[in-house]
């Protein structure tokens, strides 16, 4: 019994058998499927009965030689079908096919006559006859997949080539096999013994090709994963067992430093494929690898779709808008990206990721680059060969961003919520339809959350802003009562005016309604002002807001020069409480030794208001996350929150913007500039039109 050989044929039968299973358990009724179904049973037989021989010595040789006689007819009636033969086909292909199964009828009729001189006559007939046969037949093979990749076009031979590289291996090893054996009037047994592994080899090839053909295929899913971690698997294993025979090698000559340089060796292949294993740009490589070469198309969409979903929606610890730019970038392998969202007028960078926070960049919510964003939902590819048919310029900042790779526009409802700038893939992959595709459809899903999100966070405001209102109401209640305790008090002062202990009852009750009012009104601040507007002069404001507040420290300074009359359009005594709420705010955040400084000044057809502090200042992720944000106060119980988001939607209101330069420990300076006179007035009308 030969061991070595049984392992081998056993280990093709298994391969072969397995093929047979998938291709049994999804068989749909196709004639091209069900022949190639007949032609892998029969090769599974071929070497099951082949293996079987090796380990019972007495079972007949001639059925080991039919059944691989008959393997090699249904391999070649496979191929010639798909060549287009049938039982109808007329021509050259009909008389090629009449041809090559009347060979392999006549190496059947002669491996029977043969057999029977030689068990009936006891004649030994030359066995030169017969492997020159099994030389022709391997000829044939290769003739018949030589004709298959010359007829089928080139684009079309993807589907194929695997097949074709399988079964031309085959053909290719049974011509070497039984030319040698011609050649030296004998079989080697060590050839003969690699067989079955050698077809077991040929297994992959034949599964990927059915995978690639619908009309031989059938309904059987092999996951992506699967593939991916056999793949590592199987080249883990060749790994090892190549260092194991260079470890052997060096052992076996390397005298008396053998053992040891065996074993630095291998420590170090270890160490070699620990790395190979961990590294992030591999695996990702592969992975490209097996959907290009492997699968009709290179992306899983069911396992990429929920995946995408799943990250978007179940790991909540993380901001939605870390887990939307992760899950982008991981869909093209790229190791960073950057999410833009509008923010009032402009676009700007709201989550950075292995990138660093650019601060201060803009785009401008009319740029025509984003309107070109927004219209045809392109994915802007850096050196891409799309953008030549579109004759729109990509933003400076793009390129000064790190490794730019890729802009993503996140549309909802027809509205660019937002986009992505991924940086470049770590398999240096150039986009196809299918990226394309797979990054538009997941970007309308992403920007649908991010909208979402943003909805959400509108309701709240809208609740905070509820409640305050009910809040007010109580305030209202405690102020009726007030005004009922002074209004009794001047019915009864007419007639108590002279008695000293209703005086000091009076001054006492007076005392304690005024504070009290001061308490409310310390909360309520403006609430209730008229919003009639009128042209008034900004830097006598200024003066007098200086005045008002010169008994807190620091006092405010007024700086600049007179530059003459600047006159802005608003609500005078409202926007003094707003600008009184920065000088405020300013004072309270300065030490007494400190300074606080108002500049009023001209700027490109606007009047320029700057509140400057040298107090402790503020980071930029506070300004940029929390400053602004309604009900969201650093005084604990003593403030509401509503100070500097009163300040930024009044401004906002007549038509100007609000700008914020701050770093700790230098301070901090507030920049207002607002449209003077009756540009302001035009502006504020336009907004209360669009509004309405």
């Amino acid at each position: 019994m030969n061991d070595l050989g049984l392992i081998s044929y056993g280990t093709g039968a298994a391969t072969f058998s397995a093929l047979l299973l998938v291709l049994a358990i999804g068989y749909r009724s196709r004639p091209m499927g069900g022949l190639l179904l007949f032609a892998v049973a029969v090769n599974a037989s071929w070497l099951a009965v082949s293996a079987y021989a090796l380990y019972v010595d007495s079972f007949p040789l001639l059925g080991v030689q039919l059944s691989e006689t008959l393997r090699n007819g249904v391999w070649y009636a496979f191929l010639l079908q798909i060549l287009g033969f049938n039982l109808k086909a007329q021509g050259l292909i009909r008389r090629l096919a009449l041809l090559i199964f009347t060979l392999v009828l006549l190496q059947g009729g002669l491996l029977l006559g043969f057999s029977w001189l030689e068990a009936v006559l006891g004649a030994k007939p030359s066995r030169e006859i017969m492997l020159a046969g099994q030389v022709l037949l391997a000829v044939i093979g290769l003739m018949l997949v030589e004709q298959l990749l010359r007829s089928v076009p080139q684009e079309k031979r993807w589907a194929i080539k695997y097949l074709c590289l399988g079964l031309a291996g085959l053909f290719i090893y049974d011509f070497f096999l039984y030319a040698d054996a011609l050649l030296l009037q004998m079989i080697n047994p060590g050839v003969w013994s690699a067989r079955g592994l050698v077809n077991a080899m040929v297994v992959p090839f034949i599964a990927v090709s059915a995978a690639r053909n619908p009309q031989w295929s059938p309904n059987v899913y092999v996951s992506r994963r699967m593939v991916f971690h056999t793949a590592t698997f199987l080249g883990t294993g060749l790994y090892l067992l190549a260092m194991a025979g260079a470890g052997y090698y060096l052992r076996y000559f390397g005298g008396s430093w053998g053992i040891m340089a065996q074993a630095v060796f291998l420590f170090a292949a270890g160490l070699l494929l620990l790395s190979l294993l961990s590294s992030g740009q591999l695996k990702a490589k592969l992975r490209v690898f097996i959907s290009k070469h492997f699968f009709n198309y290179k992306y899983d969409y069911r396992e990429q779709w929920l995946h995408f979903i799943s990250m978007l929606s179940e790991d909540s610890s993380l901001p939605l808008r870390e887990r939307v730019t992760r899950a982008m970038a991981q869909l093209v392998e790229s190791p960073a990206g950057m999410l833009w969202q509008l923010k009032e007028k402009h676009y700007v960078p709201t989550f950075a990721w292995n990138l660093p926070f650019p601060e201060g960049l803009v785009e401008p919510k009319q740029s025509p680059f984003l309107r070109f964003l927004q219209e045809q939902e392109w994915i802007v590819e850096e050196g891409g060969e799309g953008m030549a048919a579109h004759p729109i310029t990509v933003p400076e900042w793009f390129g000064k961003l790190k490794d730019p790779w890729l802009i993503v526009p996140l549309v909802h409802r027809e509205t660019l919520v937002g986009f992505l700038v991924l940086a470049r893939s770590r398999v240096g992959v150039t986009l196809d339809w299918e990226d394309r595709d797979l990054l538009r459809t997941t970007g309308r899903q992403a920007a649908s959350y991010l909208a979402y999100q943003e909805a959400a966070e509108q309701l709240v405001q809208a609740q905070q802003f509820a409640a305050f209102h009910r809040f007010s109401a109580y305030v209202v209640h405690d102020l009726k009562n007030l005004i009922a305790q002074l209004s009794l008090l001047v019915r009864n002062a007419a007639q108590h005016k002279h008695n000293p202990e209703f005086i000091d009852d009076a001054v006492q009750t007076i005392d304690h309604a005024v504070k009290r009012m001061q308490r409310l009104m310390g909360q309520l601040r403006s609430a209730g002002e008229s919003e009639q507007r009128e042209s008034f002069e900004v830097v006598t404001l200024a003066h007098e807001l200086a005045k008002r507040y010169a008994a807190y420290q620091p006092p405010p300074e007024v700086e600049g020069k007179d530059e003459g009359s600047i006159r802005i359009w608003a609500n005078r005594e409202r926007f003094s409480t707003v600008l009184g709420h920065l000088i405020q705010n300013a004072q309270e955040a300065t030490p007494p030794e400190g300074r606080v400084i108002l500049r009023v000044s001209r700027e490109q057809g606007l009047a320029r208001i700057e509140v400057e502090d040298t107090g402790q200042g503020m980071d930029p992720t506070f300004v940029r996350e929390r400053l602004f944000r309604p009900f969201d106060s650093t005084k604990g119980l003593t403030g509401m929150g509503i100070g500097a988001f009163e300040v930024r939607e009044y401004i906002q209101t007549i038509g100007g913007d609000i700008e914020v330069q701050s770093a700790p420990g230098k301070g901090t300076c507030f920049v207002l500039r607002i449209p003077q006179g009756e540009v302001g007035r035009t502006q504020i009308e336009e907004v209360k039109e669009a509004v309405s």
